[in-house]
């Protein structure tokens, strides 16, 4: 990826030199094209004329708006906020400094809410975690221009790797609990539904805050499980009787509640929520536990747990911030715990059926096929950014390159799936490019893991296909690219009619096919085009 900065100081220590190209101190006039991508990071220079500086930091407001003007739209535009790391103010009520960076930040904050292609990253999580002697060093300062202190410069890299992720909706998808003395102070086999501390006065109170933070956590898209050597009966008493219990069993996604060893407990929750193992974080109390698994399941992230409840909350943070925090929440990562619980019901249901499509037709499948467009669009770009099971070349897309897509003549769906059980929202894209006047190539094609094996994936493409044959395409390509988890679709495009070449040495195979005849498709989906 290149990207273009725009900066008032020395930066190059912090964002590095790899496809970044530098303006100077505070130049806007360039205004590159042939970038991926732009960051604005001006920070708030030394000046001890307190009027004079807020004078320059509000023309700030007025350079990023020239410069938002020039820069492709269709490009993510990264603005970091403005944080003044040498406060120099020479009467207590001297404020100008202080209220100019705040509008500066008010106001950058507010073009990301109207800007698609803006993305406001608030610089002072990262500064505030050093003090101010800290934060600068003089002499880097005065020979390069450089006011952040160099030494920071490994501790910003990680931090900016984070932040990173978090813009490209990169997160883990599953975090796996334990009970006793986590999730509740105390044995529930030995103290009982009213012994456990939970709610009331420390440590209790602790527990209680760090279950409301978990929900919050559940609200927001990550799934939580339970892993727990207990009896189920017992842990049903707490949810019926202690009324400190703020998470609820409605509140995870699967639970593990037996003697059985962690390391067989957390494969089976992995195959229940039909998600990887490199896509779970296991929390434990236990040291042992946490050597077990991180023995057997090294896919696992595994933090050490707090030793002293008062630190749950500063612990509970740095998981949001390391594992679960993404950029923008989709409507899809809302409803992600009452998702897989009707994946649940769905299993218990199909195990009634003597044949799969008389269980499909029971389903009452609702199919939305749907072209990408802005309500849909960090869906889409989440889902190339997450699935890895159920994608032909897994390839990764961020918003602004799917806008361009679409303005250079792509064409994208989407598919949003129901049933009676609930809706599992978009769960699955195609993309494709135009080759010529009648051919097109399939770029991507995904679905979420926690839809397939219904023959979603086939009525999806087939449908599209059937309307690409109207839009007057004739032929059709397309790509397999292997990797370690996308086995299963090797045949995929063989299943639909699709001729490919020999596979090459690392497996891959091209595709053709021509768009001749109407494909058929199952009458037990109840199909709508958009």
């Amino acid at each position: 990826m290149t990207t273009f900065v725009f900066r008032n100081q020395t930066v190059e220590a912090f964002l590095g030199y790899d496809g970044m190209t530098y303006s100077g101190y505070a130049d806007i006039s360039q205004v590159p094209a042939d970038v991926d991508r732009y960051i604005w990071f001006y920070q708030v220079p030394v000046n001890p004329d307190s009027a004079q500086l807020a004078q320059e930091i509000d023309s700030y407001r007025d350079q990023l708006e020239i410069v938002l003007g020039q820069a492709d739209n269709t490009k993510p535009f990264i603005i970091f906020s403005l944080v003044d790391l040498f406060n120099l103010r020479l009467t207590g009520d001297d404020t100008a400094v202080a209220d100019a960076i705040s509008a500066f930040n008010d106001h950058t904050s507010r073009l990301a809410d109207s800007m698609p292609q803006v993305k406001w990253v608030d610089f002072s999580e990262f500064t505030s975690a050093y003090n101010a002697e800290t934060l600068v060093n003089w002499k880097y300062y005065l020979m390069s221009q450089t006011l952040l202190n160099p030494k920071l410069s490994h501790d910003f890299q990680a931090w900016w790797k984070r932040i990173e992720n978090q813009l490209l909706l990169r997160r883990k998808k599953c975090l796996v609990l334990d009970l006793d003395n986590t999730l509740w102070g105390g044995i529930l086999g030995e103290d009982g539904v009213d012994g456990i501390q939970l709610g009331g006065d420390y440590p209790g109170k602790a527990y209680s805050l760090w279950q409301h933070a978990l929900l919050q956590l559940s609200h927001n898209g990550v799934i939580l499980a339970l892993c727990s050597k207990n009896n189920e009966s017992d842990v049903d008493e707490v949810w019926q009787h202690n009324p400190n219990m703020v998470l609820k069993r409605e509140h995870f996604g699967a639970l593990r509640i037996n003697w059985q060893d962690k390391a067989t407990n957390m494969r089976e929750l992995s195959e229940d929520l039909n998600i990887g193992l490199d896509s779970m974080v296991f929390v434990d109390d236990n040291p042992a536990e946490r050597e077990l698994i991180k023995q057997m399941l090294p896919e696992v992230e595994v933090p050490d747990f707090p030793s002293k409840p008062y630190e749950l909350m500063p612990f509970f943070k740095g998981l949001m911030e390391k594992y679960f925090r993404i950029h923008t929440i989709t409507r899809e990562d809302k409803a992600k715990t009452e998702q897989y619980q009707a994946n649940a019901k769905r299993r218990a249901e199909q195990s009634r059926f003597a044949d799969l499509e008389s269980y499909l037709y029971s389903l009452d499948m609702q199919l939305d096929v749907i072209p990408a467009d802005e309500h849909n669009m960090a869906r889409i770009a989440q889902m190339t950014q997450k699935t890895n099971q159920f994608n032909l070349t897994t390839r990764r897309y961020s918003e602004s390159e799917l806008r361009q897509f679409i303005d250079q003549g792509w064409r994208i769906y989407c598919v949003s799936v129901s049933d009676r059980f609930g809706d599992s929202g978009i769960t699955g894209a195609i993309i494709m490019q135009p080759v010529d006047d009648i051919t097109l190539n399939i770029d991507s094609l995904l679905l979420s893991c926690r839809i397939l094996g219904k023959g979603i994936e086939d009525a999806f493409v087939k449908t599209v296909l059937n309307l690409m044959r109207l839009d007057g395409y004739r032929k059709l390509t397309a790509d397999y690219l292997p990797t370690a988890k996308n086995g299963q679709t090797a045949d995929f495009y063989d299943r639909i009619g699709m001729t490919s070449d020999a596979a090459s040495s690392d497996g891959a195979k091209h595709y053709t096919m021509a768009l001749e005849g109407v494909f058929d498709i199952n009458n037990c989906y109840n199909i709508r085009v958009l």
